[in-house]
Formats: structure tokens, sequence, C-alpha cells
């Protein structure tokens, strides 16, 4: 079985990407989703603990918890302790039961791969990339972003530069979504041929 590692920076078209290849019927885990199952699950207590007042209901108030994340690097080093292991024990269940189901290819599709050490649990990287104008206008139409949120998320990502640097395979989604959906068909044919 091919792991493919799928990453890109905000605002780059990582989530339509991978929606593409889950089209394609290729099984994908999704960082971000699971992220947004813990925190209205197992993460709530650990974080309400760590960050008093941040959750509600069950649930952790996600704004609440970026102002007090946002811009200080031990409280998020805090917070990525929680969230990190237990995301990291859910890839690793959808990865053993899709090698149990005899999958060929599968996708991680993992925001801050190369950030985490998670190219190295995977055997292919694809990054997607668009140039930077593109990339702005994306994450600022965003309801609730700033130039200055966008920037403190970006100083946490590896450059896209670097980012293409270190793949296996780069996609530009500039484009429509028909010519993004071609390259990721080539991609995964590119990958189940290997995989045979």
């Amino acid at each position: 079985m091919i792991v493919l590692g799928l990453t890109g920076s905000i605002g780059m078209g990582k989530s339509t990407a991978a929606q593409m290849f889950v089209d394609a019927g290729i099984p994908v885990h999704s960082a971000d989703d699971a992220v947004h199952r813990l925190y209205s699950g197992a993460a709530v207590p650990l974080i309400e603990a760590s960050f008093p007042g941040t959750t509600s209901d069950g649930v952790v108030d996600r704004t609440k918890l970026s102002s007090t994340v946002v811009g200080n690097r031990e409280a998020l080093r805090k917070l990525e302790s929680i969230i990190h292991p237990l995301v990291r024990a859910e890839e690793t269940k959808f990865r053993n039961e899709a090698l149990a189901r005899g999958e060929k290819l599968i996708v991680l599709d993992i925001p801050l791969l190369f950030e985490t050490d998670g190219d190295q649990r995977v055997d292919k990287v694809l990054v997607v990339t668009a140039p930077e104008d593109v990339q702005r206008q994306r994450v600022l139409d965003r309801p609730g972003m700033t130039p200055d949120k966008l920037e403190a998320i970006l100083a946490r990502q590896t450059p896209d530069a670097e980012k293409r640097k270190r793949a296996d395979f780069t996609i530009d989604t500039r484009h429509d979504f028909d010519v993004t959906r071609a390259a990721v068909k080539k991609v995964i044919e590119a990958l189940l041929v290997e995989a045979r």
C-alpha cells in the first residue's frame, strides 16, 4: 500500500484536492477533520483543563481557543501536545483498516506535514500550490480572516517554495477545477502503477 501525504499552505486548495481523491475512490484521512471531531469529543476535557474557558456545552469554542493560542508560541505548543497524539492515533487506525481492506493507495491530508515530520510517515508527498496573490485573496475572503491572522498562520508553516522542493508531486491549483482534477488523476494513475 502506498501512503501519499497531501499538504499545502493555507489557501492553496488542499481540501479541494483531497475531495478529488475521495471522488476518485481513494481513501483520505484528513487531519483537519480529525481535529474537528476531537474538538467535540476526546480532546474537550483535556483542552478545558489546559485552557480554561475555551469550551462550552462539551465542545471546544474554536474562536476562544484561537484567541488564546494565536501568537503565543508556548500555548500553541501546549495545544499541539494535546491534539497531535490524538490525531496520530486516528491516522494509525485509518491506515490499519485500509491495509486490512487491501487498499493500494491512501492519502493522508496533513496541513503541517513537514512541520510535524509527517513526511517520515508517508511514501510520497504531493504539495498543492498557487501563486501568492491567489493564496492571499482566497484566505482573506474567508469569514473572520485578517491580514495579521494570515501572517501569524504563514509564520508557522514551511514556506511554499520549500514544500515544493521536498515534494514528489506538485499541483498548481490556480486553474479551474477540471485542470486540478486532471492533475490529481495523473498522480493517482502513477501511484497505482507503482503499487502494482
